[in-house]
């Protein structure tokens, strides 16, 4: 019981809601009372639960990630992305979503994101009903 989607992202870094998406995948699954997995199998990318009222908290998450961890030459990494796969050791590529009535139990303003580190890219979310 997976459902497995596709994320085009458009820069090297950014966040992306995806909340539909999983709600799509939810009501496909059958889930009306439980919980899903969101994950992405990706080192450079990851998934996070925020705001998705004010895009400006996105910008905010993204520019102070970018400013904590910048890419850089100085790193070990030869493939010039250690910055990446240390925000998405930070972010976590999973989440765990309740759901119930075969609703998201988000907050009023609450998303999931995915999470772009090393983009653009064409990315893969596996969503997994629990319950």
């Amino acid at each position: 019981m997976i459902e497995s989607f596709s994320v085009k992202t458009p820069g090297r870094s950014g966040m992306l809601s995806i909340t539909r998406e999983i709600a799509d995948a939810v009501r496909s699954l059958g889930v009306t009372d439980g919980a899903v997995a969101v994950y992405t199998p990706h080192t450079t990318a990851g998934i996070t639960i925020n705001e998705s009222a004010d895009p400006a908290v996105v910008r905010d998450i993204v520019t102070t990630l970018d400013e904590t961890f910048p890419q850089r030459s100085d790193y070990h990494h030869a493939e010039g992305n250690s910055d990446a796969h240390i925000k998405s050791s930070l972010v976590g590529c999973s989440e765990v979503v309740l759901v119930s009535g075969g609703r998201l139990m988000l907050g009023t303003w609450q998303g999931v994101f995915f999470c772009e580190f090393d983009g653009p890219r064409t990315r893969t979310v596996h969503v997994s009903a629990m319950g």
